[in-house]
């Protein structure tokens, strides 16, 4: 008997048990609509897996999860698919019906279930001048991101996103559900703060807001022959610039689609990102050295409402094959800004889409008590890299093109990176030193020791 033909029963009777006891849609291998259910942001991935569940509540995540410990396979829970792995045999629990955002404005805390995005959480927090701490994508699971660490646009003022959790809302290996905090479970407390979703199915979160009566920020865009300029402008705001203060830097290929604006389309250019938690006056004055830059394209710097912030840097909507890659960067010298122009150029960063810098340092370097397993980064800059594959020849070009960029700077990188940086095909134990990794195994042994939970970095793997 087949491969295929034994995977098809089980699903089939998976099913079947499935439809009995959750109220979300369920799919399997050859019902309608199964594999357009199962493509994760990423086309170019493909999640082999046996059963598909939209969830509608808490309630099917946990019937879901005894369904699956009962039945010997795995789950991995999924909103919108932004990091994907293959989960072969596994139940793909889609938690996207799941948004609700309840802010509580006077204790500055809002419960976030599993599949709200970060702008769904930016909409309900900002009538009452607060944000969370969110990403540049609007988009994304903002649970997915917590779980992952969560490198935000404000993580210089306060710290990675996984800092602000309170709780989880969670289900174990057992199919139950729970409430985890600092008090009742430590350690799984600790490792779902930036170790990922190897350990339990969180179905919500308590998060901290922050206030935000004021936001500025905006894009910068210059044609590429301005790079060197603006990137020495760069060096200069980052060395001096407050928390509060996050400035980005790209090398960008804009592509030739109709649906890019004039005069962007097909331009190669270098552009910067910012945003700054406070007075507009002060965040102008802030990047003043840009406006002594000539040849600007495009200017969108000014007054932000926070449920706007996912607009800052204006990235892809719509689910877009990716190759990435990110390393950090322990300086950002002569050396290094020559290292770099030199390598991502000259002219254009093409096969890639985009070469970028990050910020961090301020809040997400200093030393704290409690934090999560994402610890802290003392390395100043985060590079990342990224080209979308639309051919195997092209896929090649882009890979061949972020080693050669990662080979030029090698003197200025740290080697270890971002979970939440990790590129499809790299191990969980690229992004933590070796103790935290240790004990994040052990965290997995003791809460899930028949492999229940399949995360898309697994600790063990």
């Amino acid at each position: 008997m087949s491969d295929s033909i034994t995977a098809g029963g089980v699903a089939a009777t998976l099913g079947e048990d499935l439809r009995r006891t959750v109220r979300g849609r369920v799919l399997v291998r050859g019902d309608e609509g199964f594999d357009a259910a199962r493509a994760p942001w990423d086309p170019a991935i493909e999640q082999n897996v046996l059963a598909i569940v939209e969830a509608e509540d808490a309630a099917d995540a946990a019937a879901v999860t005894a369904a699956a410990r009962l039945a010997g396979v795995g789950v991995a829970a999924q909103a919108y698919g932004h990091a994907p792995a293959a989960f072969d045999g596994a139940i793909l629990l889609r938690t996207g019906r799941m948004r609700g955002v309840q802010v509580d404005a006077g204790a500055r805390t809002a419960r976030v279930e599993a599949g709200a995005s970060w702008g769904d959480v930016l909409r309900a927090a900002s009538p009452h001048g607060l944000t969370g701490l969110a990403g540049s994508s609007p988009v994304v699971s903002a649970t997915g991101f917590t779980l992952g660490g969560g490198l935000s646009w404000f993580g210089r003022a306060h710290g990675f996103a996984a800092d602000a959790v309170r709780a989880f809302e969670v289900v174990d290996a057992e199919g139950e559900r729970g409430r985890v905090t600092a008090d009742s479970d430590p350690d799984l407390f600790w490792a779902l703060r930036g170790g990922g979703g190897d350990f339990a199915l969180v179905t919500a979160m308590e998060i901290d807001l922050y206030p935000a009566p004021s936001l500025y920020g905006g894009r910068l865009v210059w044609p590429a022959e301005r790079a060197q300029e603006v990137l020495a402008a760069y060096r200069a705001v980052t060395s001096t610039a407050p928390d509060e203060l996050s400035v980005w830097f790209h090398l960008l290929q804009f592509p030739p689609f109709p649906g890019v604006p004039e005069p962007l389309r097909g331009l190669s250019a270098v552009t910067v990102e910012a945003v700054f938690l406070g007075d507009p006056t002060e965040g102008r004055a802030l990047l003043r050295r840009f406006d002594a830059v000539p040849g600007v394209i495009l200017d969108t710097r000014g007054p932000l409402d926070v449920a706007d912030l996912g607009d800052v840097c204006a990235e892809p909507t719509e689910p877009t094959p990716a190759l990435f890659r990110g390393e950090l960067l322990t300086t950002l010298d002569d050396a290094a800004a020559t290292a770099l122009l030199a390598s991502a150029g000259p002219g254009t960063v093409a096969p890639l889409a985009y070469v970028q810098l990050r910020h961090l340092g301020g809040a997400l370097a200093r030393p704290a008590k409690d934090v999560g397993a994402c610890g802290r980064i003392a390395e100043p800059y985060l590079l990342g890299m990224l080209g979308v594959p639309v051919t195997p020849e092209v896929a090649e070009g882009i890979r061949e093109r972020q080693a050669s960029i990662v080979r030029a700077l090698t003197p200025h990188t740290s080697g270890r990176k971002p979970f939440t940086f990790l590129g499809h095909e790299e191990g969980a134990a690229a992004a933590f030193p070796g103790d935290v990794l240790a004990r994040l195994r052990d965290v997995k042994r003791d809460h899930d020791p028949m492999g229940v939970f399949r995360a898309n970095h697994p600790v063990l793997g």
